[in-house]
């Protein structure tokens, strides 16, 4: 069943569409920089997108940065979205349980599967960004900075080559995680629906409210407890040293979701009498 699941994901066109989509808005955004060579001021644009004309090792950050706040989060809310939906909607849900499968090996499937596609997603972005940054802007070699460190962390002390690749995976996994509390709210939404838009538009209906709430003074007494509260923190990463305060609460807090938001999306299927 999980093989079966992860080869209908490797051979839906929607799958590589949104990968497509998700690695070209960093991939457009490098071309007009690398004509223009005009970067945002620091502090403004997305992070780190000021320090890559100097360095394109750390493109992959910036390009993080572009696709977190909407991009990434819809791409995963449909994919989540369309998990028991979209085979209800289709009919073969139906089809699908009259087998020997049982719902909860079904639920499980459709999670792996799911959970493939957000860190296939996020290491696409990541991968074809450190490609395009260091074709386009390239590296700045260590003799040229007399023995200094090649990039300067957001503390502003100089981080190795090594030190970044490092910190840039700790935050792809970071970002990955994070995108599953996404994909949790849309598969439980999916188990009440038989439309995936529905579905969909369901989770990124409850991500916007809670964008909104993180940035309401009124809000504060909640804000510790949302979804979205702490997804920038991955920029802790890339500090000297490493703030480990939030990163620690932004794991916590999307292990709390992912683990309620399964258990009931669980408790419903396993109950729902499927008649599509």
């Amino acid at each position: 069943m999980i093989v079966t699941e992860l080869a209908k994901l490797v051979r839906r066109p929607r799958t590589w569409v949104s990968l497509a989509l998700l690695c070209g808005l960093p991939g457009i955004v490098a071309i007009f920089l690398g004509v223009t060579e005009v970067a945002p001021p620091p502090g403004e644009g997305p992070t780190f997108l000021s320090a890559v004309l100097t360095n394109g090792s750390l493109y992959p950050a910036a390009a993080l940065a572009m696709v977190l706040p909407l991009f990434l989060p819809v791409s995963v809310a449909v994919v989540g979205g369309d998990s028991i939906a979209g085979e209800s909607g289709s009919g073969m849900l139906r089809y699908l349980l009259l087998r020997p499968v049982g719902r909860t090996r079904l639920l499980v499937a459709k999670l792996i599967a799911l959970t493939a596609y957000v860190m296939l997603a996020v290491v696409a972005v990541a991968v074809t960004s450190y490609v395009i940054g260091v074709a386009t802007f390239g590296t700045e070699p260590a003799s040229a900075l007399a023995g200094s460190e090649l990039i300067t962390s957001v503390s502003g002390t100089g981080l190795s080559d090594a030190q970044v690749a490092l910190r840039i995976t700790y935050a792809v996994l970071y970002i990955g995680i994070s995108m599953l509390g996404v994909g949790a709210l849309a598969l439980f939404l999916s188990t009440f629906t038989d439309s995936p838009l529905a579905a969909a538009l369901g989770a990124l209906a409850a991500l916007v409210t809670s964008q909104v709430l993180v940035t309401l003074d009124a809000a504060a007494s909640v804000q510790p407890y949302l979804v979205t509260r702490y997804w920038l923190s991955w920029v802790d990463f890339f500090r000297d040293p490493i703030l480990w305060r939030d990163i620690e609460r932004g794991l916590a807090l999307q292990a709390v979701y992912v683990g309620v938001l399964l258990a009931a999306a669980w408790a419903n299927f396993a109950t729902r009498d499927v008649t599509s």
